[in-house]
């Protein structure tokens, strides 16, 4: 109990911290307009894009996209260990990371474990340490996403990836510095099969799973985080401990963008694959009426929601809180989203508009590292990293 009481009164303290540092509320703003293409303030820049070649053995895969990053990679998981280091000053936790991590793979589905192996040798960074760093994308993914169909029933999927909730809020530029770290890692990728293209993604440099990504002319994947009692961390327990029937969550979405060759075969899967982490799935088709949002527990699926238009459901917002339930009062991005979506009206429905809905705070917000927008039918996918000028929300 001790241990959690700490966890607890850092946690609160490091919120009133952020919000002492921001001066008050509001941190909101009505809907915006005409910010694409991206500019301003709240543009970061692009996403450079890396081609992972899947004909090569996996060891090998990532080479060259991590000797480039190999140093950004460094400095994110000292953040890591700095973070970990806080909550037990006595070093346990990375002398378990380093020493008992590595002697857990052989468990983890193909071809996984040597793609970290490869990654860890380039970046000589232990293994131990490249496990650890691909877990924490399982516990700290806050996200709004969103599927929206037009009239002519064309689909367009976009998404906010934040990330970085309580790991280290710095005071003298009021940003969070894992978010800020990973905002250099963050990578397009093409990962290709006899030099043409299975799916594309953007995530994080190290990082083997995917939380967001898309196969041209067939479907569009996201992840959301979702909060649960019966949440990640026992997953990630049991995974330890040797219960190895879950799949980890970001390896179930990487292998489904890779080989599924339908919504519908990809719906099967992300509704019925047992996870080690509860989450909402958004996924996207080529046609009318393919979108919903998968609410997931570890086990097995909650709710599958669905577009209707016909019902006049033509848009699904999914944040981090259940759609039956009202999102936590300091965190609520369904609100503003939703509005702003109603305000663009079906017809007016394009990548610009989707922006704006997403450059509104505070869907934007302090934790915001990118912004990715999905066209599955036309082949376009972008993705832009941002910021959050204050005034701005730390969530």
């Amino acid at each position: 109990m001790t241990g959690r009481r700490c966890l607890l009164s850092w946690l609160c303290a490091a919120a009133v911290t952020c919000a002492v540092a921001q001066q008050a509320p509001p941190w909101t703003e009505d809907c915006q307009k005409s910010t694409y293409p991206p500019s301003g303030p709240t543009y970061r820049g692009l996403v450079p894009w890396y081609t992972i070649n899947l004909d090569l053995p996996p060891y090998k895969r990532w080479h060259d996209l991590v000797s480039d990053k190999a140093p950004r990679i460094k400095i994110l998981v000292n953040s890591l260990k700095n973070v970990a280091n806080a909550f037990v000053p006595s070093g346990k936790i990375m002398e378990m990371v380093d020493h008992k991590l590595p002697g857990l793979l052989g468990t983890l589905p193909g071809p996984f474990e040597e793609e970290m192996k490869g990654i860890a040798d380039v970046t000589e960074i232990p293994l131990g340490e490249i496990i650890s760093f691909n877990i924490f994308y399982e516990l700290f993914t806050m996200c709004t996403s969103i599927i929206t169909e037009d009239k002519e029933g064309h689909l367009l999927h976009g998404r906010n990836m934040d990330f970085g909730v309580f790991l280290g809020w710095n005071v003298n530029n009021n940003t969070w510095v894992v978010t800020e770290e990973l905002k250099p890692l963050t990578v397009n990728l093409d990962f290709q099969r006899n030099n043409k293209t299975v799916f594309k993604a953007t995530s994080f440099a190290g990082y083997v799973g995917m939380l967001t990504g898309f196969k041209p002319g067939l479907f569009s994947l996201t992840l959301n985080e979702r909060f649960s009692m019966n949440g990640g961390y026992l997953g990630i327990l049991e995974w330890i401990l040797g219960r190895k029937d879950a799949t980890w969550i970001g390896f179930m979405t990487r292998s489904v963008l890779e080989n599924s060759t339908s919504y519908e075969e990809a719906k099967n899967i992300l509704t019925k694959t047992k996870i080690l982490a509860p989450a909402y799935l958004i996924l996207g088709g080529n046609q009318s009426g393919e979108g919903c949002v998968i609410t997931r527990e570890r086990k097995d699926s909650l709710d599958v929601f669905e577009l209707n238009p016909k019902q006049g459901r033509w848009y699904l917002v999914q944040t981090n809180y259940d759609r039956w339930k009202s999102p936590f009062f300091l965190d609520d991005r369904r609100t503003p989203t939703q509005m702003c979506l109603n305000r663009t009206t079906q017809e007016n429905l394009s990548f610009a508009t989707l922006y704006d809905v997403l450059s509104t705070k505070p869907v934007l917000n302090k934790l915001t590292a990118f912004t990715t927008l999905i066209d599955v039918t036309k082949g376009q996918y972008e993705t832009y990293l941002r910021d959050c000028p204050d005034p701005c929300i730390g969530w």
